[in-house]
């Protein structure tokens, strides 16, 4: 036992003892709920009370309960010197001198070289966004948007021009999904507050969604790309089953809430027509008055009514709102093809306590680099470079991909690059491969 034993009550951070010093095993045995500690750069915090408060949400920091967060801390806070103000009421001591920084399954020399790499990048500047950049990337929005309305009040809502409009507003739904996804990572302005500022404008006055409802959930994402429970973008065991791992388990228990050996198929009805238009808009909506967002909701409202003082003139109030599911229902194929080419052919397991290169570059791949791609996905064809570095603007992964690429040479870590079809096709095979899996163990094991 370590030296800091008497303060081991849970909830309640030390302040005013003498500090304490820890093993890895009792870090370790506080990451229940309700007893939650955590290790940064060597230093033991308690954070039950805090993840409560924690503007990221509870859930993304509680996945590090019991381990060393080090390598995510750095990742998530552009301004660490900021976030010590909060950490330093949760001290409770520090690692044991004979502890290696390291816990768990991380390897020590990936570690340290990830970090070089990262100070390298910072001092080349990498991480200073261009405001004119995504300003540009506004504009295009707000001129398809335009476009869109004026095709229909100058030429009529015949189908043609219908189809046309929900093409272009689609378009524009899409690359404003990418630009809150660049503000949401506070990658465009050096304060934290302009990007949150910015952040609640274009997700909901731009497309009617709430920043607190992304920020919990794609966090979560980034900090256990890919795990079990800990991801919640691949929580759909309801729907399909993922990877190599669990369809053997479920197979194994005889779960079968899905004809799972079909997923490949049933994939093209349930997944990218149905998750922005039913799953998301719902989820986000009940989230927004649930969880009481009232500012990220007030924000929704403008979209919404912006959208209506348009259309409704044109279309009705029903046609209006046809129009605007056929829109969502046009956006969700683009989401869902772009975002998850990238992920769901790729590891998907339980938690292994690999170091922070390891875990991003098992569960991301990267599509090759062209202006269309680029644009297309939002630069998410850089993948890979985007989950080591999520508060990097953008504009900066391709000057970033060759030294990643090196260092991941050098510790023979695979780094998957593939054509944007190869990436599309991939999703449906490895669907196929993980519903043959399951059924396999279903009836033979």
């Amino acid at each position: 036992m370590g030296r800091g034993s008497q303060q081991t009550v849970p909830g309640e951070p030390d302040s005013g003892k003498a500090k304490g010093v820890y093993t890895w095993e009792e870090v370790q045995s506080h990451n229940s709920r309700n007893d939650q500690w955590l290790v940064i750069d060597r230093k033991v915090y308690n954070i039950t009370q805090w993840a409560k408060r924690h503007p990221g949400g509870f859930r993304v920091i509680g996945h590090y309960a019991g381990e060393d967060a080090t390598e995510a801390f750095t990742a998530f806070h552009p301004d660490s010197k900021f976030v010590q103000k909060f950490l330093k009421p949760l001290l409770l001591g520090e690692l044991a001198a004979t502890e290696p920084s390291q816990d768990q399954d991380k390897n020590a020399a990936i570690v340290q070289d990830f970090k070089t790499l990262r100070a390298q990048v910072e001092k080349q500047g990498l991480f200073q966004g261009q405001p004119l950049f995504f300003f540009l990337h506004l504009g295009h929005i707000v001129l398809l948007e335009a476009l869109g309305w004026m095709l229909v009040s100058m030429c009529g809502t015949g189908w043609i021009p219908t189809l046309l409009c929900s093409v272009i507003l689609a378009t524009a739904q899409s690359q404003a999904g990418w630009l809150q996804h660049d503000f949401g990572h506070l990658s465009v302005f050096k304060k934290s507050t302009w990007n949150h500022a910015v952040h609640k404008f274009v997700i909901g006055h731009l497309k009617g969604a709430s920043a607190n409802w992304w920020n919990h959930r794609h966090f979560q994402h980034h900090a256990k790309p890919n795990i079990f429970t800990k991801d919640p973008d691949i929580n759909t065991l309801d729907t399909f089953v993922l990877g190599q791992t669990i369809p053997v388990e479920y197979g194994i228990k005889k779960i079968k809430h899905m004809p799972y050996n079909h997923q490949h198929q049933y994939f093209f009805l349930l997944g990218p027509p149905l998750l922005i238009p039913v799953f998301y808009n719902f989820n986000i909506m009940h989230t927004m008055i649930t969880r009481r967002y009232w500012l990220d909701l007030a924000w929704a409202m403008t979209y919404y009514l912006r959208y209506f003082y348009y259309y409704a003139p044109l279309y009705g109030v029903f046609g209006s709102v046809a129009l605007f599911f056929f829109v969502r229902f046009l956006e969700s194929h683009w989401f869902v093809w772009v975002t998850q080419m990238n992920h769901i052919p790729m590891d998907i397991d339980h938690e292994k306590h690999k170091d922070w290169l390891t875990i991003q570059l098992q569960s991301t791949c990267n599509i090759e680099q062209s202006f269309f791609n680029d644009w297309f996905s939002g630069h998410l064809n850089f993948q890979i470079e985007h989950h080591l570095f999520p508060t990097m603007p953008r504009h900066n992964y391709h000057l970033v991909a060759p030294e990643v690429r090196a260092l991941c040479e050098k510790h023979g870590i695979p780094y998957q690059e593939k054509t944007l079809w190869r990436g599309l096709a991939d999703i449906v095979t490895s669907l196929k491969t993980s519903g043959d899996l399951w059924l396999d163990a279903y009836l033979h094991k």
